[in-house]
């Protein structure tokens, strides 16, 4: 049986629930859905020394600020230059943005506002109304992945976090590529991916805190099971 490596990327703490979540979720996903992985956390300084390459996916998790910007920043980018399955939650969110901004838009000035809070240009600036502890309705994009994964056109999701896109910036990430397909009720956005990507995922709401933790939510789970493609074909052509 293949079993596919997945790197967790987050300066890991009991204090963080979704790093608490993590290893329930991956109990399920082998016992209920039988998709097993093979799981390591790295901490983000010790990203840019890590041999990436060599996972099947990568899980840029919560518990900003970082202990380092870099490797958050050097996390998402080996994931999106390199085709490997990449999930992005919450502060991996806020981040994968950062790195899309600065390497595919040129737009190297900007900057996230709980890391470099008097910076000129803030990509991430903090939300208007802070979503800690806060569930809200979510409307996926039809057709797109985060759509097709989630299997619904809305959903209620959780949040823990204070920070978001300034729309300033959002039409220039769009014309770069990137794609936003989720929203809350209010046209905020909630969710973007990378056309044109084996599975490329990132989402401000936090799926690791659906329900009990005995279930993963159907964007884990499709995730888990890009992770196992992945691995599957790096075996076929080795």
């Amino acid at each position: 049986m293949i079993v596919p490596r997945l790197a967790l990327v987050a300066d890991h703490s009991p204090a963080v629930r979704a790093h608490v979540r993590v290893p329930a979720l991956l109990a399920a996903l082998r016992e209920r859905h039988g998709t097993d992985v093979d799981a390591y956390w790295i901490p983000t300084p010790e990203v840019p020394t890590s041999r990436l390459d060599e996972f099947d996916a990568i899980w840029l998790l919560p518990g900003s600020p970082y202990r380092s910007e870099e490797g958050a920043l050097h996390a998402a980018g080996r994931a999106r230059s390199a085709g490997i399955p990449f999930l992005a939650t919450c502060g991996g969110f806020q981040h994968a943005l950062l790195e899309y901004a600065r390497a595919v838009c040129g737009l190297t000035g900007v900057a996230h506002a709980e890391n470099t809070p008097a910076a000129d240009e803030l990509l991430i600036e903090p939300l208007a109304c802070a979503l800690r502890g806060h569930e809200g309705r979510v409307r996926f994009t039809a057709g797109s992945l985060a759509q097709r994964v989630a299997g619904v056109e809305r959903s209620i999701e959780r949040y823990q976090c204070g920070y978001g896109l300034n729309h300033r910036y959002l039409d220039t990430l769009v014309a770069h590529g990137l794609r936003f397909t989720g929203h809350d009720d209010d046209g905020e956005v909630r969710v973007a991916e990378l056309p044109g990507h084996p599975f490329f995922l990132a989402t401000l709401f936090q799926p690791e805190l659906t329900g009990d933790g005995d279930e993963p939510h159907p964007m884990i789970r499709a995730f888990a099971a890009a992770a196992a493609q992945r691995a599957a074909e790096r075996v076929a052509t080795a």
